[in-house]
Order: structure tokens, then sequence, then C-alpha cells
């Protein structure tokens, strides 16, 4: 590097007093939650504290009846089944996360120890970037990592890499304070931690180090705690209190009712025995709390559970790797998404939209004379390089626009490296901001020539040209075009000179050279092929996208013209700048927040302040990004989306990764999100159905003096097997593509819907109506057979109160086998919920509904034939079996007919 000043640097005290006060340049980690705390953060789930307390009221109910001699060591079946219904549900939330958050560790290693090349004491040395303080002078050349943010003293050709924190590709950095863009995010004179040097050399005295640095404050906002709940939490805590609310209100009118009718048997509110009341009262409290206890769906925390994991490892075959659960379904409650444009909605890759070369065909080739000036002219004329060690992606090298032009005469079948390295470079001016051209004079290996090549801004180009091929209204015209689209322009000149001519003097081209124009090239980031459809089907699905970009305004918009979000008319006040951004108050930006649809130049505490006010107007939020710049917003928003090539940070920030890079891979999240939604609402009707009749029979046997017909144990296989395996075969459900169609539900709606409400209450009535006509038909009638039913003794036992002769083993088996199979029967009317088809469409695409629906009828034969004394069974006849399936099979077929009318 040609100095042109000499620069001493700190002096060892120096160094050592400016750490003092201004500390190390590292980072500070995030202190990270111990696993037993990250494990004790799933009892705080709504219905797990209700299985709590259900576990406490149980074990009380349980330890009395078995110290006073009133039962066995069987009465701890049903805290027993609680506690694994709270420790499964638990444990398996956990492992999934636990085992997601292990992919994610390696993210956010940052090498410290990486050597920087700094001046001290006078003399250039190497250290550590972490031993770098405030007020050290630092070299960095093409390819170094910014190790801190600085103010430049020298730039020599400086292009910087802002994309990590900008999203910016290629910055233009400078000393000249004539040459500064006033609209940069970043200061002209001013480079980063983070950002990377793309071309040229600079020298930079460090002004902060660590987290004081724009990275540090980055990095930190990433890391602050997201307390946002989500829409599914909001909706199991109401789903929570209501089961709370309606299994004490059942209790209390329970010890009301059979105190009244106590008193009124009693013939006054007097009591003459008073043991007698005692075990009266305490009978009457332990009915109470078995409704509670019966009320408490024991299977629904396991349940959601299995179907979030389930849908957690399901969507990572659709490129979706989710970090945390309940991010699978806070997708289809998305109501707005904050995209990224460079990488998200852009390849993150330069490339050539279009070339002018006049008189030539867009292709290259070596076999014409201007096929090789042009091929010649792109490889020598350059500082970029290609990796090809990956072969499916070839990355550029350095200047992301020169790699672009690599990268094109790749697709046209020439190799730039071997025409570098047989051309004898002899004199070469880099590109730099002042000159805003590259010359380069070479050896020509393909025609033995000495040929000047020059490249640039196409204005500056043209007026070193005197030879023309086309007229310069029609280039200009053209480059207004291109311009008007956003996109970045290069002209291209050429002139063959004779040896001894000095065509570079004083670091700039002679004036006396008479070159040929060869013609223009534009270039973009291309917006992703599956974007634009993508966005359209996310629009159709009532979510509203906004781009958050530090890219410039006009970028911004072009960008959002190709993927179908801005129009031509589109009115001022949807857009706005980071800076106009961040000089309006809250109250200001709310009243104009939902009608934004691009946020340009904006900063990275921008994004995430954006996300804050979308919150307060009760929108839930996705973010999309792949630079650390968007860490601090995905970790705000309810859902943070990063993309698979993305920064460490921001997949730390995130809680899904989107493996291919792709914006068709969220609109893939959103309808599994919807979807999943849907399937644990079928679940909810299914269970609640259960629990309505459950509830329903203990309350009725209650007042009447009987005991239920379902044991601890049988109700356990309902509850926690069952309703698991329901689970199961309804998360198993493959995504509905109609939820796309639908809006965003609200974030204020109950889970139970008003449809939900009526097909529970008029379903579990009715099972409780059959049900409780096959007691009182059993009381009276001794059946060993089905065969032997009669609906006329059906009907005369149904409101005869008297004590009958009870219930056999057989009848207890026959009530518990219905009680399952009706109950088998409605799983699938819940399959076919809000589809508005039948519940056989597509039967056949449903494997694992149909093999866990044959896992339930199998394990339901499998205890009334081998459980015995444990389950209270005995085995059934087979033609019982068949008539069991056969009758209580009407439930499916009432509901496919009421399906076939609507």
């Amino acid at each position: 590097m040609e100095q042109r000043h000499h620069y001493t640097g700190l002096t060892d005290e120096q160094v050592i007093e400016s750490r003092k006060i201004h500390g190390e340049n590292i980072l500070t980690p995030h202190a990270k939650e111990s696993l037993w705390a990250q494990f004790f953060e799933k009892f705080t789930d709504p219905i797990i504290v209700i299985l709590l307390i259900a576990l406490a009221l149980s074990i009380g109910v349980s330890c009395y009846e078995y110290f006073s001699g009133h039962d066995a060591v069987s009465v701890f079946f049903e805290p027993a089944g609680i506690l694994i219904a709270i420790l499964l549900a638990t444990i398996v939330g956990f492992w999934f996360e636990l085992s997601a958050n292990k992919k994610f560790e390696v993210l956010n290693k940052v090498n410290d120890d990486t050597l920087v090349k700094v001046v001290r004491n006078g003399n250039i040395c190497q250290i550590p970037k972490r031993e770098m303080v405030v007020g050290d002078i630092v070299i960095l050349e093409t390819g170094d990592e910014v190790p801190a943010d600085g103010k430049l003293l020298e730039a020599v050709s400086l292009q910087i890499n802002e994309s990590t924190l900008t999203g910016e590709p290629v910055a233009r950095k400078t000393t000249n304070p004539a040459d500064f863009n006033r609209d940069a995010t970043y200061p002209s004179d001013q480079a980063m931690k983070g950002t990377t040097i793309a071309d040229g050399h600079c020298i930079m005295r460090i002004l902060k180090v660590g987290d004081a640095t724009e990275y540090g404050k980055v990095y930190e906002g990433a890391q602050i705690d997201n307390s946002i709940e989500t829409p599914l939490n909001k909706q199991l805590d109401k789903l929570a209190d209501l089961i709370t609310k309606t299994s004490y209100a059942i209790a209390g009118l329970i010890i009301a009712g059979r105190l009244i009718s106590y008193f009124v048997d009693a013939g006054g509110l007097h009591v003459t025995d008073w043991i007698l009341f005692g075990g009266f009262v305490l009978k009457t409290v332990m009915i109470a709390v078995t409704v509670i206890v019966v009320a408490v769906p024991e299977g629904l925390p396991m349940s959601v559970t299995l179907s979030l994991a389930l849908s957690m490892k399901r969507m990572l075959s659709t490129n979706n790797l989710v970090r945390k659960m309940h991010a699978c379904e806070t997708m289809g409650a998305t109501t707005v998404i904050c995209t990224d444009k460079t990488g998200t909605l852009t390849q993150n890759q330069m490339k050539i939209y279009q070339t002018n070369f006049y008189g030539y065909a867009d292709a290259v080739s070596i076999a014409t004379e201007t096929g090789r000036l042009i091929a010649e002219g792109i490889s020598v004329n350059s500082t970029a390089y290609l990796d090809f060690s990956d072969a499916s992606k070839i990355k550029a090298l350095g200047n992301p626009t020169e790699g672009a032009l690599l990268l094109w005469l790749h697709e046209n079948g020439v190799n730039y490296l071997p025409l570098r390295e047989e051309a004898e470079i002899v004199e070469q001016l880099t590109f730099s901001t002042e000159r805003k051209y590259m010359a380069t004079v070479v050896q020509s290996s393909l025609s033995g020539k000495r040929i000047l090549y020059v490249k640039g801004a196409p204005e500056i180009v043209l007026s070193f040209c005197k030879n023309i091929p086309v007229p310069e209204p029609e280039i200009h015209a053209q480059l207004l075009q291109y311009q008007n689209q956003a996109m970045r322009t290069l002209g291209f000149a050429y002139q063959i000179v004779d040896a001894g001519a000095g065509c570079i003097r004083d670091g700039r081209l002679a004036e006396n050279l008479d070159l040929t124009f060869l013609g223009i090239v534009a270039i973009s980031d291309p917006v992703r092929k599956d974007v634009p459809d993508a966005v359209g089907r996310c629009l159709n699905a009532g979510i509203d996208i906004k781009i958050v970009t530090g890219d410039t305004p006009g970028t911004a918009k072009e960008i959002g013209r190709q993927i179908g979000l801005w129009r031509e008319d589109e009115p001022d006040e949807h857009h706005l700048t980071g800076v106009a951004f961040a000089g309006m108050t809250d109250g200001e930006l709310l009243e104009r927040i939902n009608g934004l649809k691009i946020l340009s130049r904006a900063r990275p505490m921008d994004k995430q302040r954006l996300v804050r006010l979308l919150q307060q107007k009760d929108q839930v939020v996705a973010v999309t990004g792949d630079g650390t710049n968007d860490a601090p917003a995905l970790n705000a928003a309810q859902v943070g989306l990063s993309m698979g090539d993305g920064t460490s940070v921001a997949k730390e920030a995130s809680d899904i990764t989107i493996l291919d890079n792709s914006f068709g891979s969220i609109s893939r999240a959103v309808m599994w999100g919807r979807s999943l939604y849907q399937n644990i609402q079928r679940f909810i009707l299914f269970q609640m159905t259960i629990n309505v009749a459950a509830c329903l029979i203990v309350l009725i046997g209650a007042f009447l003096g009987t005991e239920s017909p379902l044991t601890v144990t049988q109700m356990l296989w309902v509850n926690l097997i069952m309703d698991t395996f329901a689970a199961l075969a309804l998360a198993s459900l493959p995504p509905n593509e109609k939820v796309m169609n639908d809006k965003p539900r609200r974030t204020t709606d109950h889970i139970i819907s008003k449809s939900m409400t009526k097909g529970i209450l008029s379903v579990g009535l009715i099972f409780v109506v059959l049900l409780f006509g096959l007691i009182q038909y059993f009381k009276y009638a001794d059946i060993t057979s089905l065969s032997e039913f009669s609906f006329a003794a059906f009907g005369s036992s149904f409101l005869n109160f008297s004590a009958g002769d009870g219930l056999s083993a057989y009848e207890l088996s026959l009530f518990f086998t219905i009680f399952v199979m009706l109950q088998f029967w409605n799983m699938f009317n819940a399959k076919a919920f809000m589809s508005g088809k039948s519940a056989f469409h597509a039967l056949s695409e449903c494997k694992g509904f149909l093999s866990i629906a044959a896992a339930i009828l199998i394990g339901q034969w499998f205890i009334v034939t081998a459980g015995r004394e444990m389950f209270n069974v005995v085995p059934l006849k087979y033609s019982d079996w068949g008539i069991i399936i056969g009758v209580t099979s009407i439930v499916l077929w009432v509901g496919e007919v009421k399906r076939l009318f609507r």
C-alpha cells in the first residue's frame, strides 16, 4: 500500500489505557437458560397447570380412599395416569426443542482470534482481533473482514460488502468529502465491524469496539428476550380458563344439589347424625373432585405437543427447519410478513440482466474478433475470481459486479482464467469511486497486439470514446431504462495501442486516446423465480407483505414492482426511508404503519421497532432475513424466519430456518400452520365431546346415587392412550391447500368456535342420552349377548329409577366398548370438520390416519380381551363386537348425511 502519511499508532501504555476505558473487542455472550429452566418452563403451559391442580386433588382423594380402607392400592392409578400425562407432554416438547437447538449451537461461534494488521509503536504488526482497542490504526486489504467500527484515513478503490448489516452487497467508501453518498446507511468514510472489503484497500482508525459497535448493538438486540405470547398460547389460556370455570361450576352444582337433596330428605335444615352427615359431605366433595378430574382433558397437552412435533418433523421435508415447536402453528396465524430484500426476495448474487454489445450478439465466442475482445476485456480488466469448489453453486469472489461478468462468461462457455493468465498485464488502474472506471493495458494472447481495455460508468467511458457504433441518444435512452429498473450499468471500450504509447498518466487515462465503444451491460441482483407466485399466495391469504431493506428507495420499489407488491400508482405514504422512519414518533407511525409497504435505507433497530409497532396494532408478525442486521427483528417477531445460507447471528435469533432460501417455502409454512391449527381444533372437538359426555354421566350419577360405570383405568385408556392415538391420526392429515383462501384468524378468537361448541354440546348430549339409557337398561336386564337386546325394554327402563340389579361384568364390558366405539366413529367426523367434504374424501392419501384408527380398534379389542381385573372387563363375543361396530357407526353415517346436505 502506498502511504501518504506516516502512522505511529498507539504505544503499549496507550493500548492498556484504551482497553480500560472502552473494553475489549469481543461481544458479550448471552446468558442461556439451564436445561432445568428450559424443562420447567414447559410446566407453565395453561393446560399443564390445570392438570397439576387435578393431580393434587386426585392424590388427595386417592390417599383418603386408600388409608381409610375404602379402596385398594389400585386407587392410585388415576393420579399416576395424570402424572404420566404431564410428564409425557412436557418431556416430548422439551426433547424436540432440545434436539432442534443442538443443530443451532454451532451457528453462533465467532472466531475472535483472527489476526489483523495494525500499527503500534511505529511498527506494523499482527494481533488477534479480540486485542484491538479504540485508537488502533488498522490496515485492511481485499477479502479482509472489518474487525471493529472505524474512520477511514486512507482509501484506495475501496468497496465494502455491507450485506450483513444493511443488505447492500457493495458500498463505495472514500475519504473525499466531495464523493460522500449522503443517502448511504452508514457514512462513506466509515467501515463497520462484520463487513468485508470487496475491493481495494484502506487504513482506518478504530472508533468503537465490541458491544459498542453497530454489529454489537445488533447482536445485543438479537438476544433480548421476546416475551410476546404466541396466538396458540393465548387461545389455550382461554380454553384452560373455560375448562376451569366449567368444571368448578359443575362441581359447585353437585355440592349444592346434593346438600339441598340431603336437607329435603331430612325434612329441614337440621342435622341429627353428624357422623352420617360428615360422611355424606365427604363423599359429595369426592364426587365433585372426580368431575373436575374427568373434565380436564389429560390427553390435550400431549396431543398438542405431538401435533406440533409431528408437523415440526414433516415441515423439514418442505425445507422448513423448525427450532421452536409453537412456530409451526404461529405461522398459520401470521397477518404480516416483514421481509428483507437481499438474499430473501433476491438471489444475493449479482448477475447480468442484459448485454448490449453493439453489432454483436449476446453470446460470446472467441472465434470472432469482437467476441475475443469482449471475452479478453472482461477477463483481464477485473480483480474478481470464481470459486468452482461447489459445482452446483459457483461463487464470485471479490467485487460482486465484476463477478457477475465472469459468471456471464462462464455461462457462455468461456473460462476467464486462461485468458487472464496468458495475457501479460502492462499497466492497470483499479476501479475507484473518484475515477468511476478501471483500465488495463495487456499484451493480448489472442491477437498478439497490445490492447487497452476500459470498463466503468457508461457516461465516463463514453467520454473517452471517439468511435461509437450507434447514436449516443440511443445509448442514453437504454441506460435510462435500466436505471429506472434500479439496475447497475457498465460501459466497455477498447483501443489497440503501440508498444511505446503511454495510456496511463498520473493515475488517470491519457487525454489523447482513440477508444472504441463496445457496448453496455445491465447488472442486477435478480428476484428469485418462485418469489412473485409465493408473494401472490400470501397476499391472497390476507397476509400483508412489507419489504424492509437497507437498499436505496429506487431499488426497493423496483423489487416491490417485480414481485407484485408495488404498483406504478402506489401512494407515497406507503413508502418510508430509514431517516424519515427514525424521525417520526410512535404515535405518528401507528397511524400509517398498516399501509406501509416498503421501508428503505433501514437500519437494524428500525426493523425491530417496526415489528414492535405492528404488534401494538394486534398484528401477528413474521420476519424473514439472512443478515446480522435482521437479527433484532427476527427475535422480536412472533416468528423469525432465517435463510439457510444466512449469518449465524440471524439463525440464532430465528424460530425457523428456510433451508432452500425460498420465499415459496415460507408460504408453504403458512399453509402448514393453518392446517395444523385446524387439526388441533379437530382434536379438541373430538376430545371435548368425550369429556362432556363423561362429565354429564358423573353428574347424573351423583344425583341418582349411582357410581360411574367407567373405571379409573378405563378413563385413562380413553383420555391418554386413545386420545393420543387420535391426536396422531388427526395431526397426520395432509395439509389443506384451501386454507390459503381464508383470511388470518383474529388473535381474539376462541380456539373453540361457535360451530365447534354446537357440535361438542349436541353430540355430547346425544351420547349421554344413549349411554344413560344403556346403564338403565343393563340395570334391569341380565344381558349375556346384544342379540338379546329389546328396544321395548330399553324404552321402559329409561325413566325407571329404582335400584335394579346393578351391572354385570359382561354388561360393564359392553358399556365400555360402546363408549369407546362411539368416540372412535366420531373421530372420522372430526377428520371431516371444516373440510366441507366427506370423511371418506382422499382417505387413501391418509395412510397414517387409517393406520392409527386400526391401532385404536385393535387396542380396544386387546384391552377388553386381555385386560381382565386391571380394566374391570371380560372378553366379548365376536357377534357382539360386530353389532357394536355396526350400530355405533351410525355416528359416522349421520355425520355424512349432514355434510351431504350442507
